[in-house]
């Protein structure tokens, strides 16, 4: 393990000490009132301090902490397709990304309620500075991904990730979870990003690349929030990429993204794994004489159609279709007054006045039908 010092979460043995040096402090008490509210605080902390394990943190705290977030901030949490998976198996979940934190947390309260190997989940380095949120990171079996990087230091640090990756899920049969792309996607279009692909790629060794991702049980996980509460955080970025302007992120723009992403209300939510990448559709990838990079590229839109066919569409997906194309096309799914609440959340959002803000806001809610109709299918 000398080689990923860098990026590692904490081993079972580090766990205790980590717990007894940050269990006061005032962000991490925040969080752990909000858990347990109907405990004193002397009867949470003989909770924390009997954790043993990263296990024992999660199934203890963590999956608390996120069944108190869906029961304040959301209408309900609905899962499909985990229970085809086999209890005991590593697999490598890839999913689309919206919430720095709440996406990867209610993949593994899902994977505890289906008694699935928890993931080991990638984060960006840039998102835990501050020494509590490192620590609670590491306690929660996150590993980092180094950015802001010279290209040189980039190569080293990517093959280093990948070969960390490799060991966690083919030698410790452990899951991973890495979203399709390098942070949230935030206007809606989710992609796999190639370059994540060919990361992961780096550490095949010998083996054939496709034979690789095979190797690797890549199960595509569709996330979908009927409400982003943090869209409204998204929109002066979505904007500036749209007139081709640099974009510079406020000095706590992450740390306020990740507040109003738990605390903020997300209405209902679904989570869907699709199936394992089979054989056969790997197969029908090598049989077409492709390169490296064609084949990467055709493995992620692979990716990408699954977690297009398994994103579950709101109302508020399909009014904001019809809003943008100025019709009437999936009329029958929402109601008037279902309409009516969503153009209220729009006024309160964005100033309707400016065409270019309204429209971006728009397609952060009608990418996904946009996405799910590209794959040609009858249900919509």
């Amino acid at each position: 393990m000398q080689n990923f010092e860098k990026i590692r979460f904490y081993n079972d043995a580090e766990v205790q000490a980590a717990l007894a040096e940050y269990v006061k402090h005032p962000m991490i008490k925040a969080l752990l009132t909000y858990t347990f509210p109907e405990k004193e605080f002397e009867e949470i902390e003989e909770i924390v301090l009997s954790c043993r394990s990263i296990r024992d943190f999660q199934t203890k705290v963590i999956y608390h902490s996120v069944e108190k977030v869906l029961e304040k901030t959301s209408e309900g949490l609905e899962d499909r397709g985990f229970d085809k998976l086999e209890p005991g198996e590593s697999y490598f979940y890839i999913s689309n990304h919206r919430d720095i934190i709440l996406d990867t947390s209610l993949i593994n309260y899902t994977l505890c309620n289906h008694d699935l190997v928890m993931t080991a989940s990638a984060i960006g380095d840039n998102l835990v500075q501050k020494p509590f949120l490192m620590a609670l990171s590491r306690l929660n079996r996150n590993f980092l991904v180094l950015r802001g990087q010279s290209p040189r230091e980039m190569l080293k640090s990517s093959m280093n990730l990948s070969e960390y990756i490799r060991q966690l899920l083919l030698e410790e049969k452990r899951s991973v979870w890495m979203a399709q792309r390098e942070g949230r996607t935030k206007d809606g279009n989710d992609f796999t990003q190639q370059g994540v692909l060919k990361m992961l790629a780096m550490a095949k060794g010998d083996l054939d690349v496709l034979d690789y991702f095979e190797k690797l049980k890549i199960v595509p996980v569709a996330i979908s929030y009927e409400f982003d509460p943090t869209d409204m955080l998204k929109m002066p970025e979505v904007l500036a990429k749209r007139m081709k302007e640099e974009y510079k992120k406020s000095a706590n723009e992450d740390f306020n993204s990740i507040m109003q992403g738990a605390l903020g209300q997300k209405g209902r939510i679904s989570l869907s794994a699709g199936k394992v990448l089979s054989k056969e559709k790997i197969q029908e990838i090598r049989e077409q004489d492709l390169s490296i990079n064609e084949q990467l590229k055709a493995l992620g839109t692979l990716i990408d159609q699954a977690i297009y066919r398994n994103f579950k569409l709101w109302p508020a997906n399909y009014i904001a279709y019809d809003l943008v194309n100025n019709e009437t096309r999936f009329a029958d799914h929402y109601s008037e007054k279902e309409k009516r609440q969503f153009e209220r959340r729009i006024s309160r959002r964005v100033d309707v006045k400016n065409s270019l803000a309204l429209n971006s806001y728009l397609l952060m809610y009608a990418n996904p039908v946009i996405n799910k109709m590209s794959l040609h299918e009858e249900q919509v």
